[in-house]
């Protein structure tokens, strides 16, 4: 059903904090050229491991997000950059 195959890895900065570790990352849509990158900004949360582990997110910090083929403005933290 659904694999790692089919989700898209972009990283992106945390720009706000909203309840029930939910936050606002600002990413840019990968393209063919450089000049064309999408910036948005969606909605993530935290995956089940960095939860587990009370990985701390603030605003500022860099992220990789990984979003579904099929909403692209929801997705899911899977990292945090130091």
């Amino acid at each position: 059903m659904s694999s790692n195959d089919e989700k898209i890895q972009v990283e992106g900065i945390i720009k706000e904090a909203l309840p029930n570790a939910t936050f606002k990352v600002e990413i840019s849509l990968p393209s063919k050229t450089p000049e064309e990158a999408q910036k948005r900004v969606i909605l993530a949360h935290i995956s089940g491991k960095m939860r587990i582990y009370h990985i701390k997110i603030l605003p500022g910090d860099r992220v990789k997000v990984e979003l579904s083929p099929y909403d692209l403005t929801k997705g899911r933290i899977t990292y945090r950059s130091k």
